[in-house]
């Protein structure tokens, strides 16, 4: 499947709504996970709930990508959320080292059949493994290589999966592989301790939209309330953020 860029009339909502994520939950997301869909990756980890042929209703999580067809259909991918990420087929060493949140470079099985050789990783959200052709990722990291004049040890550094730190005119920075990000390769401004640490802060507890407002709890699950559902702290907290742009927005023009 060919990485495409998706236009709003495209996404098929009807399928979306079979798993109840209608029109209005997908274009009340924040505009960066919007823009992320579009552009073929995976959404966040949203919820989703579905009714079978005998009547039972299931609740679940999972991410979603588009994809465009032979015949130019736009259709949908579920990345389910798992109990755990099956690892019985890794060595104990890459084990250890999935479970770290680190890459390893393993074989792969494609969907096709084929193994290749790979980038790996857990998707901390779905538990799912992530995986990237090595010619992919390794293209990016000799970018990485010839921007910072990497020696062959520093580049072998960040082929492991490890992060590494590098000092460049006078600021720290480390960098690492990490297949969260689009490009494959995170940049952190500090030391290795931070680049660990480093979650992107993207959402907030009341994310609001135009007809409800993605809730974030403290485990990092998101829920979807209807404006008609707000409790007296969400309309405190959207009054709250509405007169603080109402400030800025007055700063400015100063």
């Amino acid at each position: 499947m060919n990485r495409n860029r998706f236009s709003d009339a495209e996404i098929p909502s009807k399928i979306l709504q079979k798993f109840g994520l209608t029109q209005e939950m997908i274009g009340d997301l924040p505009t960066h996970a919007l823009s992320q869909i579009a552009e073929g990756y995976r959404s966040p980890v949203l919820p989703i709930e579905f009714t079978d042929e005998q009547g039972n209703t299931y609740k679940s999580r999972t991410r979603f990508s588009l994809y465009r067809t032979e015949d130019n259909r736009v259709d949908v991918l579920f990345y389910p959320q798992l109990q755990q990420a099956q690892l019985k087929k890794f060595s104990e060493k890459n084990r250890n080292k999935l479970q770290s949140d680190k890459a390893v470079i393993d074989k792969m099985t494609t969907a096709d059949g084929k193994d290749i050789q790979a980038f790996l990783q857990i998707d901390k959200g779905t538990q799912q493994i992530l995986y990237v052709p090595t010619p992919v990722i390794g293209r990016n990291l000799q970018v990485i290589a010839d921007e910072f004049h990497l020696n062959n040890a520093e580049l072998n550094c960040l082929q492991n999966g490890n992060p590494l730190t590098i000092l460049t005119d006078d600021d720290t920075i480390t960098v690492g592989v990490d297949l969260n990000e689009s490009t494959g390769i995170r940049i952190c401004a500090g030391d290795e301790r931070k680049w660990n640490a480093e979650v992107k802060k993207d959402w907030e507890k009341y994310n609001y939209g135009c007809f409800g407002c993605w809730m974030m709890d403290e485990g990092g699950n998101l829920d979807y309330i209807p404006e008609e559902e707000y409790t007296d702290e969400m309309w405190e907290e959207m009054r709250r953020k509405g007169e603080s742009r109402k400030s800025q927005v007055t700063t400015l023009k100063l």
